[in-house]
């Protein structure tokens, strides 16, 4: 990637794109195990910074499962090379000890693939994350958990609203 790229790719492409993420988030985060109905439904607070002069985003959230405190850290990033989008996350529920690498196609909104192993030997599981800002107030993140023969379920969901300052 050169430096003109990254400089285009910030004015009007796909780094605007995630710049327009950047803010302090509020909303809903749901955990589904079982496809029918999710198993919790708790508040979260997230907050998306960018790093490294915009070249990556870096997202920071809290939440609960029940009464056990959830923390994640994630880094989304637009590979200009690849044209490809690429994330690195890691929580202290989801992932346990690892971290989740992830990558997928540049679309117009963030939809990257990782994968992650059984715990018992067995074949590796997909998991998909989706981005979608539908509008500049909103982001909803999608995480869909795909098992080695394809079937796909909705894991969690967060619908984030930007808290806007106030300045009070």
């Amino acid at each position: 990637m050169g430096k003109k790229e990254f400089e285009a790719s910030i004015a009007n492409g796909g780094h605007r794109r995630l710049a327009a993420m950047i803010g302090e988030w509020e909303g809903t985060f749901r955990l589904w195990f079982q496809p029918e109905h999710p198993v919790c439904e708790s508040p979260q607070r997230g907050t998306i910074r960018g790093i490294l002069d915009g070249r990556f985003l870096l997202h920071e959230y809290r939440t609960r499962f029940d009464d056990e405190p959830i923390e994640g850290v994630a880094i989304y990033g637009l590979h200009l090379d690849e044209n490809a989008f690429e994330s690195a996350w890691v929580e202290s529920f989801g992932t346990g000890t690892s971290i989740m690498f992830s990558a997928g196609p540049a679309s117009a909104h963030f939809n990257v693939l990782g994968s992650y192993p059984d715990g018992q030997g067995g074949p590796r599981w997909d998991w998909r994350t989706e981005i979608e800002q539908p509008d500049p107030d909103q982001l909803i993140i999608t995480m869909t958990n795909i098992s080695p023969q394809g079937e796909a379920a909705k894991a969690v969901e967060v619908r984030y609203r930007r808290v806007v300052n106030t300045g009070v």
